[in-house]
């Protein structure tokens, strides 16, 4: 019994909260992160020609009288990398025809046709790793 009424005892008696205070006065804190990004890209660099070029050059040559700006014709459509397009072209069976003014004679002739197109494609893959190191420290007093 007299167990229970000790019990009894403690249990009536109020309880007061004791403040914390920080048994420190100054210090420090130090933070130290390092992180690894590595991108990896591809970048594809298309030029196309929208039109045709027709060039002639020579000596000892004419051209046959007929129009020197031949005619063009619809290529046909081109699909290069999802993209359907449709050029504009030379028609070849119709350009000027050329002769020797001086048979037998020295000549030089050139004719050069670049058509519409694809031109050129520059594929670049790279690969870039990106390291940070970050150091923090934070000093307090009380």
């Amino acid at each position: 019994m007299k167990k229970f009424l000790a019990v009894l005892a403690l249990l009536g008696t109020p309880s007061y909260a004791v403040p914390v205070v920080p048994n420190f006065t100054q210090g420090s804190m130090t933070s130290h992160t390092e992180t690894t990004s590595k991108v990896v890209e591809t970048i594809n660099s298309i030029d196309y020609n929208t039109g045709w070029q027709y060039s002639v050059t020579g000596t000892n040559v004419q051209h046959s009288g007929s129009s020197m700006s031949p005619s063009a014709i619809d290529t046909t459509n081109q699909t290069i990398n999802g993209v359907t397009s449709k050029w504009t072209g030379l028609d070849v069976k119709n350009k000027p025809n050329w002769t020797i003014v001086n048979p037998g004679g020295a000549f030089q002739f050139t004719e050069s046709y670049s058509g519409p197109g694809l031109s050129n494609q520059t594929i670049i893959q790279r690969e870039t790793t990106i390291e940070s190191i970050t150091d923090t420290t934070s000093v307090f007093q009380q």
